[in-house]
């Protein structure tokens, strides 16, 4: 354990189903490991079962805080895993929505894989911006005004993003350097 992220509050988006369970505890033990304090946050308390490879039963999880009672000053930085099914719930989510684009707004880091970065296109915030993802949202990113690449990880100012489970090493590393780094300056 290193201590690059002590007195860092970390919030990880979770979906009721379907959040990808490797997208959800690599990233946020990465950042655990860094020192930061991780709130896992959802739509309601209680446990959520993840999933893995969008259609297995993954392990459960407890929800601590949901979107509605939270708010971007609570948090220095974000984690928005993927999983097809719970990318869309999150996306479909207005409370959780809206607590990105108040992160994102606030210039803190976010670090986002695979389908989490539908996420970001409901929120408004790809226009201007490079990003990658699960490849099948390429039309969504390039619809919404960003360029999609087709890379490991990709960082914009701040913004961590990354494809699929296979790139959780790099993404992980990305992300705990980013959220060290803090605020970012946001055109």
């Amino acid at each position: 354990m290193t201590d690059t992220l002590i007195d860092t509050n970390v919030a990880i988006f979770i979906a009721r189903a379907g959040t990808e369970e490797v997208e959800f505890t690599e990233p946020q033990q990465a950042v655990a490991d860094a020192g930061a304090t991780v709130d896992v946050v959802g739509a309601e308390t209680g446990e959520v079962r993840t999933v893995n490879n969008d259609l297995d039963e993954g392990g459960t999880y407890e929800v601590e805080r949901t979107f509605s009672e939270v708010s971007a000053a609570d948090y220095d930085a974000l984690l928005i895993p993927g999983g097809a099914v719970g990318a869309d719930r999150l996306r479909a989510d207005s409370d959780a929505v809206q607590l990105l684009r108040n992160v994102f707004d606030a210039g803190k880091p976010i670090g986002v894989i695979c389908h989490g970065p539908w996420t970001l296109v409901e929120a408004d915030v790809v226009e201007g911006r490079t990003l990658t993802s699960y490849p099948s949202l390429r039309t969504d990113i390039r619809n919404a005004g960003g360029e999609w690449v087709d890379e490991e990880v990709v960082v914009d100012e701040g913004l961590v993003t990354s494809r699929n489970p296979d790139d959780l090493p790099a993404f992980c590393d990305k992300v705990v350097e980013e959220f060290e780094e803090g605020r970012h300056e946001r055109n």
